[in-house]
């Protein structure tokens, strides 16, 4: 029997979001080899990182006619590519020229939240629409998780260019791999086509339209403040926690590890638990604004009773994961639903746009109340704060009409 389409959007999309999420973490875990291997020394992986993110912002910005013109499965493809050829770039030690390499992997992850917003949006049951959302976006701590367990042994055993070809082999054979699914969901493409989406990708025209999606529905604007304000806590949890609980709490660096395991295993748990729960309850910004405060609750207690260590520790950074980063599934289901169908794909680049943008200056903001306070409490508290102010706002909103 042909499976459902709503099982192939899904089985499509988490596939290209656990892979990319793989590849892409796998970066900064083989960091100083590299940096090593490029003749740069090991703190320029920050700079890849910040030119992978700058490269996601791009296509979030610039690539909507991209999409259009090629459909959703054949930009997911094109963005596997980008990644593979990113990568490549990396593994040769070309030196500053490896950071062009960085924004191709960024490029390439670029289209998964779009283009998987607009395939499931078309093809998932409105009453498991957040759950199935939530299930794609699942895949993003999946990879990473995926990414910390096989990496590092690999670059040790076989060394840096082999993993790196292995990674890229892994991206081409996934490309392959979804072309079955073009024919179901790419049917709905602009027929038309935009001819010029290669120079919209250098036009700032083609941002300022991005951005200008956001005004299509009264609920997006607030929808993308409590995304961005879940991004800086997110990224700031993501960056800080593993050297916090090392220099803070007298953990190895193992166990500082293993915590962060934690935290992405109960982030995926999540994602799904928090999606069903959101169909169920029937208003998504009321839900996101609840798991703010709840997220920001949580982050208070790793700092209040984190350096007790063992269990209690690792029981904090689930219940941090669970919430904190468990948040996505639930955004992107409800910008895919209340914006208009045709922009589907421009709201959720718009939103996310800005997400990253968050993530980007969270992490900036955080390095500055670090050394100006002399500790990790205040920071921690801030960026939580401003969260639960956000989500405090959201319940008391009024609930957006429901669309059919």
């Amino acid at each position: 029997m042909r499976a459902p389409l709503w099982a192939s959007a899904l089985a499509g999309t988490l596939l290209v979001q656990t892979v990319s999420s793989f590849a892409s973490i796998s970066v900064p875990i083989i960091g100083p080899p590299l940096m090593a291997q490029a003749g740069l020394p090991p703190e320029s992986i920050g700079l890849v990182s910040a030119m992978s993110s700058a490269g996601i912002c791009w296509f979030l910005a610039c690539g909507g006619p991209m999409l259009d013109h090629h459909g959703p499965v054949r930009t997911l493809q094109i963005g596997l590519l980008c990644t593979a050829l990113g990568l490549a770039v990396l593994s040769v030690p070309l030196g500053v020229l490896a950071l062009a390499g960085a924004l191709a992997v960024g490029f390439g992850i670029g289209p998964n939240t779009p283009a998987g917003s607009q395939i499931l949006i078309r093809s998932a049951p409105p009453a498991h629409r957040t759950l199935i959302f939530s299930i794609k976006q699942a895949g993003v701590p999946l990879g990473g998780a995926l990414a910390g367990l096989a990496v590092a042994p690999l670059v040790v055993r076989h060394g840096v260019p082999a993993t790196l070809a292995a990674l890229i082999a892994l991206l081409l054979v996934t490309t392959l791999l979804v072309q079955p699914f073009r024919r179901r969901l790419d049917g709905e493409r602009d027929a038309a086509g935009h001819p010029g989406w290669g120079r919209a990708l250098v036009q700032p025209a083609a941002m300022m339209r991005c951005v200008s999606a956001l005004r299509a529905h009264p609920s997006l604007p607030m929808l993308t403040a409590i995304g961005a304000s879940f991004s800086v806590l997110q990224a700031c949890l993501t960056a800080f926690t593993a050297t916090y609980v090392f220099t803070r709490h007298g953990a190895s660096l193992a166990e500082a590890g293993q915590v962060m395991a934690v935290m992405q295993a109960a982030s995926m748990v999540g994602r799904i638990a928090l999606g069903w729960l959101a169909d169920r309850m029937g208003h998504a910004l009321r839900h996101l604004g609840l798991q703010a405060i709840a997220s920001a609750l949580a982050v208070a207690l790793l700092v209040a009773a984190g350096g007790q260590g063992g269990w209690v520790l690792h029981g904090c950074a689930a219940l941090v994961g669970f919430t904190a980063i468990g948040w996505n599934g639930v955004h992107m289901a409800e910008l895919a639903r209340v914006a208009p169908l045709p922009l589907v794909s421009s709201v959720t680049s718009a939103s996310s746009l800005f997400g990253f943008v968050g993530s980007i200056c969270g992490p900036l903001l955080f390095t500055l109340l670090v050394g100006w306070s002399g500790g990790y409490a205040l920071a921690f508290h801030l960026m939580a704060a401003q969260l639960a102010c956000l989500g405090a706002v959201c319940l008391f909103l009024k609930a957006p009409r429901q669309a059919g």
